[in-house]
C-alpha cells in the first residue's frame, strides 16, 4: 500500500542517519543533519531539494517535497496532484539517540500509463498520520515507537479493472530491549491492529467481488537480531551497487561482516488473526468467523525449528453452486500445523562463508547449501495437528513424515488419526449415495477402514498409521501390506472364525465385508 510507502519514505531518510547531533539546535547543525540524510543519494537526488532541514525551537524540522522528485518525469504517463510536503521532528538527546515525531494528512489524485499506453487513474487519502518513537544511529532503526493512521480511502480505475478500499484505523507498536548476554544483539517486539478493512474489485474479466473484515490483528516477534551488522551490510551494498564484481578485499570483507552476523536471529514469530471476514460476489458469499495465520523459526543455530499453521473458525459458505445435500459436508473448522525441525542454519552460515560470491555456477551451489542446511540431505516434516470439523465429521491427525531433498522415493511416515462419531460419518455418505450411486464406494471404504481402527476411552476411532522406508503398511501394529505389495498373510481361512479384539470396535475385519 501506498500509505508503507509515505511512512517509509521518512524512516528510510531517518535510517541515514549516523551520530546524533549537538544537543544545540541551529542551522550548522540542520546543514549537517541534511548532509548526512543525502549522501548516499544520487547526486541528482540530493541536489534536487526533496530534503529541508531546519532548525525549529529544541528540535529539527526535516521537511520532504516529493513533488521535486517528479518534475523531469512526463505528464503524459504519470501525474500526481496534491502531493504536498510533510515533515518529521527530530529532537537529538543526551544519550545519543533521538526522538522522532508527525503528524500529517495525505490526500493524493492522479494518472499513470502502463506500457501499453492504456491509463489508470488513482485517488489515495489518509485522514491522520501521526508517530513518534526513538531512533537510535547506531542501528539506523527505531528502539521503539507508535504509529495510528485514521480514515484510509483507496481507489484506482482502469479500462480493465476497478478497485476501492477503505480503512477505519490502523496502530502499530514498536518495542526493543538488547538481548541477554551483552553480545550487541536486539530483540524487537511488535504489534498491528486494523480496523472496518473494506476492498471491492470489479472488471471486464471479472465480477464484482467484496472482501470485508470487522478487524485485523498482527503480533511479531524477533530476538538475537544483528542490528549492527545489518545496517552495516546495508551500507556495505549501497556502496557497492555499481560494481559489476567484487575485489577479493571487498568479498572478505562482506564475508566478515556476515559472519558476525550469524546467527541472524534466535527467534522470530508472527501470527496474524482476521475477524469477521467474508468474501462476496455474484455467485453467493462466504467467509469465517475468525481466520488465523502464524509463522515461527526458534531454537539454537544447529537445530532451528520452523513452523507454520493455518486455522479458521465458523466457516459459512452460501452460494448456489453448493448443493444443500452436500453441505453438511463443508468443514465448519480447520486447523493446519506442520514444523521443519532440525535446520542446522549453523553449517549453512560457514558454507556461506566459504561460497565464492562471484562464481558463475549457483545451481551447485545451492545443492550443496541445500545439504548442509538439512544433515546429509535429510528433512523432516512434523504435523503438530491437522484437523478439520463439519455437521457429519470430526477428523484429527498428527504424524511425521521423513525423506530426502534430492527424491521422493526414500521416505517414512508415522501418523496417528483419529475420528469422532464415525458411524455417523458412514450414515452420511450412505444417504448422500442414494442419489449419487458413486458415493457407494466412498462408504464402502470407509467401513473397510473402520476395521483396522481401535476405540479410545473417549470413544474416539484411532488408526496408529507406520509407513517404512521399504513401503511397508502397517495399521495399528497390523502389517496390511509388504515390502513387495499386500500382505497375504492378511485374510482369514473361509472356515476359519475371527476372535473378537477387545481394542475394536464391533465391526466385521474388512475382508468379510460383502
Amino acid at each position: 500500500m501506498r500509505l508503507k510507502l509515505v511512512t517509509a519514505t521518512s524512516m528510510l531518510a531517518l535510517c541515514l542517519f549516523t551520530a546524533a547531533e549537538s544537543a544545540e539546535i541551529n542551522q550548522d547543525g540542520a546543514d549537517a543533519v541534511k548532509e548526512t540524510l543525502t549522501k548516499l543519494l544520487p547526486d541528482d537526488l540530493a541536489k534536487s531539494g526533496f530534503i529541508t532541514v531546519n532548525p525549529a525551537g529544541t528540535r529539527y524540522e526535516i521537511i520532504y517535497d516529493l513533488a521535486k522528485l517528479l518534475t523531469k518525469g512526463d505528464p503524459a504517463t504519470f501525474t500526481i496532484n496534491g502531493l504536498t510536503p510533510f515533515s518529521t521532528f527530530a529532537t537529538p538527546l543526551d544519550n545519543g539517540l533521538w526522538n522522532i515525531e508527525g503528524n500529517d494528512t495525505f490526500n493524493v489524485s492522479g494518472h499513470f500509463k502502463d506500457l501499453d499506453q492504456k491509463q489508470t487513474n488513482f485517488t489515495y487519502s489518509i485522514a491522520s498520520i501521526v508517530y513518534s518513537g526513538v531512533f537510535d544511529p547506531a542501528i539506523s532503526y527505531l528502539r521503539s515507537g507508535t504509529f495510528a493512521v485514521k480514515d484510509v480511502k483507496v481507489a484506482s480505475k482502469s479500462e480493465a479493472e476497478e478497485v476501492h478500499a477503505s480503512i477505519a484505523s490502523m496502530d502499530q507498536k514498536l518495542s526493543s530491549t538488547d538481548t541477554a548476554g551483552g553480545n550487541g544483539r536486539i530483540d524487537f517486539v511488535g504489534s498491528a491492529s486494523m480496523s472496518g478493512f473494506v476492498e471491492q474489485v470489479s472488471g471486464l474479466q471479472m465480477p464484482p467481488l467484496e472482501i470485508r473484515a470487522s478487524s485485523i490483528n498482527v503480533d511479531a516477534k524477533v530476538n538475537g537480531l544483528p542490528a549492527k551488522q545489518i545496517r552495516e551490510m546495508i551500507f556495505f551494498m549501497l556502496d557497492h551497487l555499481d560494481e559489476k564484481e567484487l575485489s577479493a578485499e571487498n568479498t572478505e570483507k562482506i564475508k566478515a561482516i556476515a559472519k558476525e552476523a550469524f546467527p541472524l536471529l534466535t527467534l522470530f514469530s508472527e501470527t496474524i488473526g482476521v475477524n469477521d471476514l467474508t468474501v462476496t460476489n455474484e455467485m453467493g458469499k462466504g467467509g469465517a468467523k475468525a481466520f488465523g495465520y502464524n509463522l515461527a523459526i526458534d531454537g539454537p543455530s544447529d537445530a532451528m525449528r520452523f513452523g507454520f499453521g493455518m486455522n479458521a473458525q465458523e466457516i459459512s459458505l452460501d452460494t448456489p453452486l453448493m448443493p444443500p445435500k452436500y453441505a453438511p459436508f463443508m468443514p465448519t473448522n480447520f486447523d493446519f500445523q506442520l514444523a521443519v525441525p532440525s535446520l542446522d542454519f549453523a553449517s549453512f552460515g560457514d558454507a556461506l562463508m566459504k561460497l565464492d560470491v562471484n562464481d558463475g555456477a549457483p545451481e551447485k551451489a545451492g545443492e550443496e547449501m541445500a545439504k548442509k542446511l538439512f544433515r546429509d540431505g535429510r528433512v523432516a516434516i512434523d504435523f503438530p495437528k491437522i484437523s478439520a470439523k463439519s455437521q457429519v465429521y470430526d477428523v484429527d491427525m498428527t504424524g511425521r513424515m521423513e525423506g530426502r531433498v534430492d527424491t521422493q522415493k526414500d521416505y517414512s511416515m508415522e501418523a496417528t488419526i483419529l475420528a469422532r462419531d464415525l458411524d455417523k460419518t458412514i450414515a452420511a455418505v450412505q444417504e448422500l449415495a442414494k442419489t449419487d450411486p458413486d458415493l457407494n464406494q466412498v462408504s464402502f471404504g470407509i467401513m473397510m477402514v473402520k476395521g483396522f481402527a481401535k476405540t479410545d476411552p473417549d470413544g474416539r476411532s484411532r488408526w496408529d498409521v507406520s509407513i517404512s522406508r521399504d513401503g511397508s503398511v502397517a495399521v495399528n501394529g497390523q502389517q496390511i501390506k509388504g515390502p513387495d505389495g499386500p500382505d497375504q498373510d492378511q485374510g482369514l481361512e473361509p472356515d476359519e472364525e475371527q476372535e473378537p479384539d477387545q481394542g475394536q470396535d464391533a465391526v466385521p475385519a474388512p475382508q468379510q465385508q460383502p
